[in-house]
């Protein structure tokens, strides 16, 4: 038996936080006691990706053990803070309550909304307000750089338009992709590595732009490309194979050939 922990047939959350602090004590787990925020950071990510895949696969097996991988780290980082004496994870919750409830007056308060909308409306306004955010560039800075990068702009986008910094119409945004093009396309032939990437990265801002314009999620959309990609390339790896073919040595337009009859396949 170990000393202050009691073995259970269902354990809650106060159990999770007793094992977290059990694991980084002397004599638990010297990888857990070893680690800091800086280390596991990336874990973080994998996990809360993880969470998304079992959403996607509508598995709620796997997504009820991922939420608690995704808990984990939240108490696994409270932890460490209440080892330096900062917060715990009871402060965490009490934050995080406390925000809930700011931010839903028409729930916690007299205050009432027509729609869902409306309360997106409210939540931003009381969110720029209790942060301090004074300007709307302040509010784009308060989205994290460490979000996927498509995602990130379309949120940044999207902050621009709530004060009409945007395009009437998806025209606009689809013109601007030909001129991020032409000018892409002057940086390649000058061999100006630092103009390829800016240039590059305004192209894509700009494609972003027409996905925001259209309801289309870019991270969803360049997902399914990437799927599409991988399911046709494994068609003409067959046919390369069913034919002789050494794609290594096959001339471009070969392999061409076998792209768009891949393509022409149905489901691919």
């Amino acid at each position: 038996m170990i000393k202050g922990f009691n073995f259970k047939d269902k354990y809650n959350v106060q159990d999770l936080v007793d094992i977290m602090r059990i694991l980084r004590e002397p004599g638990g787990c010297p990888w857990d006691a070893e680690q800091d925020h800086e280390s596991i950071k990336k874990n973080f990510i994998e996990e809360t990706y993880e969470v998304i895949e079992a959403i996607n696969k509508k598995d709620l097996s796997l997504l009820r053990e991922e939420l608690g991988d995704v808990l984990m780290q939240v108490v696994f980082h409270a932890q460490i803070e209440t080892e330096l004496g900062n917060f715990n994870f009871d402060d965490v919750c009490d934050e995080v309550c406390k925000k809930l409830i700011v931010r839903h007056p028409h729930v916690f308060a007299s205050e009432t909304v027509e729609n869902s909308a409306d309360v997106l409306v409210k939540w931003d306004e009381i969110k720029k307000k209790t942060k301090k955010q004074s300007t709307q560039t302040s509010v784009m800075n308060s989205i994290p750089r460490e979000l996927p990068a498509l995602m990130r702009a379309e949120k940044v986008q999207g902050k621009a338009a709530k004060v009409g910094f945007d395009w009437d119409d998806a025209s606009g945004a689809f013109d601007k992709i030909s001129e991020e093009t032409a000018e892409l396309k002057q940086a390649i032939s000058e061999s100006d590595a630092d103009a390829m990437t800016d240039e590059l990265g305004d192209l894509l801002f700009s494609v972003v732009n027409v996905s925001r314009f259209i309801g289309v999620d870019a991270e969803d959309a360049l997902t399914r490309a990437t799927d599409k990609f991988i399911r046709r390339f494994s068609v003409v790896e067959k046919l390369a194979e069913e034919k002789g073919i050494d794609m290594k040595t096959a001339s471009l337009e070969k392999l061409d050939e076998l792209w768009d009859e891949a393509k022409n396949m149905r489901n691919q």
